[in-house]
């Protein structure tokens, strides 16, 4: 029995892994395979019973799973984004989630025969869209910057509002068991206290102790994950099921207080939850008998389309008004709202609890909202391309270029190119790089460009190409790697890195060579980095019929280290160790040439 159990487990990490690297390989959202194998795995071939498996400590794993799922949502809800992203979005975050609610409580009510409760919690739940749906989807269409930031915004800040606008309604729906209605506003007063002091206060002392770095550095992480679960369990022993409301609060407090390093927090979840995340979500989705799907009819159906033919439609077109958005905009907009990780996690949690208490209903929201999630990311990831095509909201093709690095090489190249009107974005980790650029008006990135949270708030509108422009070899490597799975072979460059190429240590592929071949084989960073240090300019030429390539060569001779070539028609193309440089009447290069005393 103790091997099954143990084959089981590990069996769980394996398959939350392969549907993890399934995902990034196919660009679909990763919830929908994790569900997918969740389902194959369970009531199909009937492998996985988490009810047998985990016996009376399944509901605390996944109370504790969402718990640190809302914990981290809640971490990028920063007040000073929700006024800096437009009318647009701040109305999808206020009037369109009160459509939203209002149309699915009462979709459901109607369609399924719901008690009020359950349909308003429902509606609630479903308010949520979230990042890790959204952006695959983004990433798949390129739509214009417009529609594109809207979208972003929208799904990475809905996730805590909506979150919490579920957990306020459960704790309502959960304070009114008694029936009194003086006992239910008691109990929801001092959940709603409770959690909100509580909450506050131990997002304060965690943000003072990282502020202070009262935590050494390789403790910092566990510890703010430590510590929010045990504010959690005290919080739910103080006052039954306000845990999630405190760690909720407590995370919108962390991102809100000045001076405390939450990044670090959110990178160290990314990896969590490749194993804690997904492994729920197999869970859960082992979990739906088809039998109870079957038993609801055509009733989902109904709920469905009144979620996407209904509530989003009218949600977008009333938060548009006195923007300036197209009606083609507006269409596109209308159609994309999948739903994502949080809906699936907290609908299984608050059907746990009300079904313990007497909610025989409470069955419906897990195979309903697991509904919804596949219905909406099939049928929008499907469609959504094309329908971006028709409605020529498309992104036309880009140019531009994503520096890794934000050093002095990186910040004369790209204001060459900027000059130019070719979109650029610098990363770096270096704070004092990512100062001279932003005094150079450059647009920038300020962390690890191959994080989850880069993947979420780094804006690449009309960035197709990758200059891997680092000192830092390793990060030069994991960018490469990481950009040439987004954006292909051939838009992906990085410097030679000189004899360290030749160590049998460092060999990699084929495919990783060809990138290394940028302005040459023998250009390096230190090279370049020393030219421009010891006088060496970039400048911008333009070929003429009586000014040629070859009176350009001559005339600067071997002081000329020629980068880009440009088009008449505005393409620009990086220069490679093994490609000839052909440039005519009407062609501009950026090169760099070292000082005549050289």
């Amino acid at each position: 029995m103790t091997e099954n159990t143990l084959l089981i487990l590990a069996s769980i990490g394996i398959i939350s892994l392969f549907c993890q690297w399934l995902a990034w390989r196919m660009k679909l959202p990763a919830i929908l395979l994790l569900l997918l194998g969740g389902i194959l795995v369970g009531p199909v071939f009937g492998v996985l019973d988490p009810d047998k498996l985990f016996n009376h400590l399944l509901f605390p794993i996944i109370s504790l799973s969402v718990a640190v799922i809302l914990f981290e949502g809640s971490l990028t809800l920063q007040f000073k984004e929700l006024k800096e992203h437009g009318r647009m979005v701040r109305n999808l975050l206020s009037v369109g989630m009160l459509v939203t609610w209002l149309t699915a409580t009462l979709a459901s009510r109607w369609a399924l025969d719901l008690s009020w409760e359950i349909a308003t919690l429902f509606g609630a739940i479903v308010v949520v869209s979230g990042p890790t749906v959204i952006m695959p989807l983004l990433r798949v269409v390129r739509p214009s910057a417009n529609v594109a930031n809207i979208l972003k915004w929208e799904g990475i800040v809905i996730d805590p509002i909506g979150a919490l606008l579920a957990v306020l309604v459960f704790e309502f729906i959960v304070s009114g068991k008694s029936g009194a209605i003086g006992h239910t506003l008691w109990t929801f007063s001092s959940t709603l206290i409770l959690g909100t002091s509580l909450g506050g206060g131990a997002g304060w002392l965690l943000g003072l102790a990282l502020r202070q770095r009262w935590l050494p550095q390789f403790l910092q992480n566990a510890g703010s994950l430590t510590f929010m679960l045990g504010v959690y369990a005290l919080s739910n022993h103080l006052q039954h099921e306000s845990g999630l409301l405190t760690v909720t609060v407590m995370g919108i407090w962390l991102a809100n207080m000045r001076g405390v390093p939450v990044d670090d927090i959110l990178e160290f979840k990314e990896s969590l939850s490749v194993l804690l995340i997904s492994a729920l979500f197999i869970l859960l989705a082992a979990r739906i008998e088809f039998n109870a799907i079957a038993q609801l009819g055509w009733g989902p159906a109904w709920v469905i389309l009144a979620l996407i033919f209904i509530a989003r439609p009218i949600s977008v077109w009333l938060s548009a008004m006195g923007t300036t958005l197209s009606w083609q905009e507006k269409l596109f907009l209308s159609w994309i709202s999948p739903r994502g990780i949080v809906a699936a996690a907290v609908s299984a949690l608050f059907a746990f609890q009300l079904e313990s208490q007497g909610h025989s209903d409470a069955a419906v929201l897990i195979p309903l909202v697991f509904l919804v999630i596949i219905t909406t990311v099939i049928l929008q990831s499907l469609t959504a391309a094309p329908l971006a095509k028709w409605l020529k909201v498309a992104e036309p093709d880009s140019r531009g270029f994503l520096f890794i690095g934000a050093n002095q090489v990186a910040r004369e190249l790209a204001k060459s190119l900027i000059k130019k009107n070719i979109p650029v974005m610098l990363s770096d980790t270096s704070y004092e790089n990512i100062r001279l650029a932003r005094m150079d008006n450059l647009p920038v990135y300020f962390g690890n460009p191959v994080s989850e949270h880069a993947e979420n708030h780094m804006d690449l509108t009309g960035i197709s190409n990758v200059l891997a422009i680092s000192p830092y070899r390793q990060l030069n490597t994991l960018a490469t790697f990481h950009y040439l799975d987004l954006f292909g072979k051939g838009h992906v460059f990085g410097l030679s890195d000189g004899d360290a190429d030749l160590r049998a240590s460092h060999q990699f592929s084929e495919k990783f060579k060809e990138t290394r071949m940028l302005f040459g084989d023998k250009v390096t960073f230190a090279m370049l980095a020393s030219q421009l240090s010891q006088g060496a300019s970039l400048r911008t030429t333009q070929l003429t019929a009586e000014f040629s390539l070859e009176n350009y060569r001559s005339q600067h001779g071997n002081r000329l280290l020629i980068l880009f070539v440009i088009s008449p028609q505005g393409d620009i193309s990086p220069v490679a160790a093994d490609q000839e440089v052909k440039a005519e009447e009407g062609y501009e290069l950026i090169s760099i040439i070292r000082p005549e005393s050289e």
